[in-house]
């Protein structure tokens, strides 16, 4: 590990409030669509194996695997209808995380920017923030509850109200890298980089408008593969691979 992946571990290790933002896509595993149970499972426990270090746990996740506004739109939907669609979808997969993890004896809440009393909690700052204080996982589901709005700027958003010290991104690969690793063999991976150069060289870690909202609230973003066992906890213990968005 070079000078700059070794600062950048140690950044990592200070962190005691984070958000992980993961996609629907990473919960259907090896199907094309939907939910996959054992794939849910096994995220429910990285999930546990970093809270077992006593870091308070929130999370975003996405609804592509189920419904994804924008798609929905490009068909000819209309693009609000579209958007609650997919907001709906975070639900779903909000809840059977919640049931994956309450299945390992994680206390957890599904938080819902849409009020659906009888399935999960309306959002309310306050009392999200006391339940992490509490040690209970909170999953923030339907986006922010308005369209236009993508669950990566929903992340950067909740982290931002909740105080996180870190945003950090499950992904297929394991950090940002100048190119398409899976098409470019020689594409280099960045062990740090800024908000205006992602920007600028439109790498495609969150979208602009949650880049943007990260930088002005100083929130870094590490990201790292969800896919590699154990990679959540190793990036809190100061290992793994794994690339920070800072200022």
């Amino acid at each position: 590990m070079g000078a700059t992946a070794t600062a950048a571990a140690a950044d990592a290790r200070r962190y005691d409030r984070v958000l992980l933002k993961i996609s629907g896509e990473a919960l259907m595993g090896p199907q094309g669509y939907g939910l996959h149970p054992p794939t849910v499972a096994r995220i429910a426990a990285e999930v546990k194996s970093v809270h077992e270090l006593g870091v308070e746990i929130c999370m975003v996740i996405g609804g592509g695997n189920i419904f994804r506004g924008l798609s929905g739109s490009a068909q000819g939907m209309e693009r609000t209808t579209a958007d609650y669609m997919g907001m709906l979808a975070t639900v779903m997969n909000a809840l059977a995380l919640q049931s994956a993890l309450e299945e390992l004896g994680i206390h957890t809440r599904v938080i819902s920017a849409i009020p659906m009393d009888q399935v999960c909690e309306p959002y309310i700052r306050r009392r999200a923030v006391r339940h992490l204080e509490k040690k209970r996982v909170c999953i923030f589901a339907a986006g922010t509850g308005n369209p236009y709005f993508t669950t990566d700027t929903a992340a950067t958003l909740r982290a931002s109200e909740m105080h996180c010290q870190a945003i950090f991104k499950g992904t297929k690969v394991d950090g940002v890298y100048d190119s398409d690793p899976k098409l470019n063999p020689d594409a280099q991976r960045y062990a740090r980089i800024t908000y205006d150069e992602v920007l600028q060289r439109h790498l495609g870690v969150m979208d602009a408008s949650a880049i943007a909202l990260a930088r002005d609230n100083d929130l870094p973003i590490i990201v790292f593969s969800l896919d590699e066992p154990g990679g959540f906890r190793g990036i809190l213990a100061g290992e793994g691979t794994f690339t920070i968005v800072h200022g």
